[in-house]
């Protein structure tokens, strides 16, 4: 939440980092089995509409010995709010300021271009069922509908794959510097290994909550899934959270009731 939203809430709001997980830009193109690359600048300028075609020469430059069809691409994004828009936007954000400057930061912003989807569910089915698009969901989505995902260019200049360990990369930034209310942005990360479209997922609770029987069935949970259930996150396509923020977390739980 923004300070502004914290602001107008009816009272303190804790974050709560659950796991670790990715957004990737999933793409149908004709003809092309290879894995695709793609960096900050180039998504920007495809999600503002600027590199239309797929054989570009922005795209050929970053996929030499790729062929790349004269097709036109096809954007997809999500048409509802959602985390993952946050994220990847939040990555655009960090790569080029004309996106930043037109587009901005949010779970919902008004897209220039491109046709939307409700859910990750939604643009993972409008990218498999449409020639020649691309669009972006969280890994697990990729993975479970068999779509292609492609590499992206982290700040060290190396193109990485989303993975449980890229991902585990990029929050070792973070460990050492994490802020007390967990408000974190772990896109773009440092670090050779770090896959740049990352971040953690948050559980939101009011910590004076009227309903103080809910309050203790919720902390204990959390309690719960920052234990015991992170043994679960890898075979749903997250990672698990770092030892220390879990630490830091079960301290925050105890300002809940």
């Amino acid at each position: 939440m923004t300070d502004e939203r914290l602001k107008s809430a009816p009272g303190p709001v804790a974050h709560l980092p659950t796991v670790l997980g990715a957004v990737v830009p999933v793409y149908d193109v004709p003809g092309v089995s290879a894995e695709l690359r793609f960096s900050g600048p180039l998504l920007a300028d495809i999600y503002l509409g600027k590199v239309k075609k797929w054989n570009d020469a922005a795209l050929t430059k970053e996929n030499p010995g790729a062929k790349l069809p004269a097709t036109d691409i096809v954007v997809v994004h999500r048409s509802d709010g959602s985390g993952t828009s946050f994220i990847f936007c939040d990555f655009l954000a960090k790569a080029s300021a004309e996106w930043k400057q037109k587009v901005g930061v949010a779970t919902s912003v008004s897209w220039p271009v491109g046709v939307g989807g409700k859910g990750n569910e939604g643009v993972a089915g409008l990218v498999k069922q449409t020639p020649g698009s691309i669009g972006y969901v969280e890994l697990i989505y990729a993975t479970q509908n068999n779509i292609s995902y492609g590499t992206v260019k982290n700040p060290a200049g190396k193109y990485v794959k989303a993975s449980l360990e890229s991902v585990t990369a990029a929050a070792a930034s973070s460990v050492d510097t994490m802020p007390a209310d967990f408000r974190v942005s772990i896109t773009s990360a440092p670090g050779p290994d770090a896959y740049p479209i990352a971040s953690y997922t948050w559980m939101l609770l009011y910590e004076h909550p009227a309903d103080k029987d809910r309050a203790r069935t919720m902390v204990d949970f959390m309690k719960w899934a920052l234990t015991d259930g992170q043994k679960y996150a890898p075979e749903l396509g997250y990672a698990p959270l770092p030892e220390k923020v879990v630490a830091l977390e079960l301290e925050a739980l105890k300002k809940i009731g």
